[in-house]
């Protein structure tokens, strides 16, 4: 069933966010803090690792790096697209929309923490190959990985930001759902090296979400999410 492996992710951010909200009930305020700040790490590291994996290449016996040019000039351009388009007050006013009809208009980090878990829960190739698969071959697989990872870092973003990271179901159940749809459509730019782009310029995006949730410094990232689809159209070329 076409569809399958969103509604398993969904189901798992929904899981996720119960069990933080339970966790983070019982938990002090520093311990709190300690976790957001575990989560935080962990977060940027992921998004080191995935850009370093993509950037870093052996040629000759020496360290050299590729694809430099094609990431800052996505990260350029998508960021000036998003900017224009003001994305992340879309997201804004979508979290509030849910913080609103959730009964949840007295929660003043509701939004943020919605915006948040919702870029973790998002950026990757993992939401875009897997819909892209759940979609043509109806093989859920790479979703449900998603799904378990997902839980995972829902819980402990819940835990310590509040019910907004719950709420993340929403973004990915959008997303997901509508690669899914568009499946046949898309499944032919999803070629090995649009698939190392989306890899390369998101993970640099998780990085500055862990920017985000670790300092008082704010990274627009939603502004940046253009990157990606300019990250496809370079590997065209």
């Amino acid at each position: 069933m076409p569809g399958l492996g969103t509604l398993i992710n969904v189901g798992a951010i929904i899981a996720g966010g119960l069990i933080g909200l339970i966790f983070g009930s019982f938990l002090k305020q520093r311990i709190q803090e300690t976790l957001m700040q575990a989560c935080a790490l962990g977060t940027l590291f992921l998004g080191i690792g995935g850009a370093l994996s993509k950037m870093l290449v052996i040629s000759n016996g020496s360290l050299t790096t590729k694809d430099s040019m094609m990431m800052i000039l996505s990260l350029v351009i998508g960021g000036l697209i998003g900017e224009l388009l003001n994305i992340e007050a879309l997201f804004g006013r979508l979290g509030d929309f849910l913080k609103e009809k959730s009964g949840n208009a007295k929660d003043p980090d509701f939004t943020s923490a919605f915006v948040n878990a919702s870029l973790v829960v998002c950026i990757g190739a993992m939401a875009i190959v897997g819909s892209i698969q759940d979609g043509i071959a109806h093989n859920p697989d790479t979703l449900i990985a998603k799904s378990v990872l997902d839980f995972t870092i829902i819980i402990v973003m819940t835990a310590t930001m509040g019910k907004g990271c719950l709420f993340a179901f929403v973004s990915v159940g959008l997303l997901q759902g509508s690669i899914t749809l568009l499946a046949s459509l898309l499944a032919p730019l999803m070629t090995t090296a649009a698939l190392n782009n989306i890899s390369f310029v998101g993970s640099i995006l998780i990085f500055c979400v862990g920017i985000n949730l670790l300092s008082d410094r704010h990274i627009r990232v939603a502004n940046f999410l253009p990157s990606l689809i300019v990250a496809i159209i370079f590997s065209l070329f």
